[in-house]
């Protein structure tokens, strides 16, 4: 019998992580996407939380391309995906060497910087400041996507850190981000399999978990066809803070301690 699957710990941790990714993939505050594996590993290894996590997002990647289907920004894309795939690259070469905990400091730490920088140009320029498109730091928060993507499912916020202060309409930021992260996913597919993370347990966990994928997605996409930008941006900068604050936390209490 499956030690795992017949331990209340692991529903009482399982259930609301992939409910709060299933609202981040949707696009109701793409943060909490990033909540997941730090949610599951308070039950088991950062690792073992990443691989069941993988075949759930897939599935949400696919309800998520559903429901934004035909919106989102091509150029985006073009300039950020080469990146996640080098980023994915990166992962695979340096996953001996570097630990969740790194990752989960590294960009809680950027993304609070991200948080405090959003806030300056509120104040200096006001609420419709937007940056300018810029394909070297496409490239490069791609890249930063990719890596985190790959050794903790944290890519969102290196993500966001490109393109929310571009400031396009909240439902071409959510297609275009479901996009990049539906392609992201599948590509950590075979890495993954070649590092021997898809073991019989970590799979029937994942496939436990696999109905409440499209359901919590579907809502989170119905609640972001609802809401106005000058609500859609603060909310999703404070869970950006929120989750950032959390990560740095565990990750430099597991590094120092």
């Amino acid at each position: 019998m499956n030690t795992l699957l017949s331990d209340p710990v692991f529903y009482a941790a399982a259930l609301p992580a992939v409910f709060l990714v299933g609202l981040s993939k949707g696009g109701f505050g793409g943060a909490m996407g990033f909540v997941g594996v730090p949610l599951m590993a308070l039950v088991m290894s950062p690792v073992q939380a990443a691989a069941i996590l993988l075949p759930i997002l897939i599935l949400m990647d696919a309800a998520a391309l559903w429901s934004w289907r035909g919106v989102y920004d091509r150029s985006i894309l073009v300039q950020m995906l080469p990146g996640s795939l080098l980023g994915i690259g990166l992962g695979w070469l340096l996953a001996a060497v570097v630990t969740a905990d790194m990752v989960r400091f590294i960009v809680g730490a950027v993304a609070i910087i991200f948080v405090g920088r959003w806030i300056y140009l509120q104040y200096r320029h006001g609420s419709d400041h937007a940056t300018r498109p810029n394909r070297i730091a496409a490239a490069f928060w791609g890249t930063v996507a990719g890596f985190t993507s790959f050794i903790a499912h944290v890519g969102g916020p290196p993500f966001q850190v490109y393109a929310l202060p571009l400031k396009l309409d909240p439902k071409v930021i959510t297609g275009t981000s479901a996009i990049f992260f539906a392609i992201t996913n599948a590509v950590k597919l075979v890495p993954y399999f070649a590092l021997g993370q898809f073991d019989a347990t970590n799979l029937m966990a994942s496939a436990v978990l696999m109905p409440l994928a499209p359901v919590a997605t579907l809502a989170g996409a119905w609640l972001v066809r609802r809401m106005r930008p000058e609500v859609f941006y603060p909310f999703t900068y404070l869970t950006v803070a929120i989750v950032a604050l959390k990560l740095v936390w565990d990750g430099a209490t597991e590094l120092l301690y």
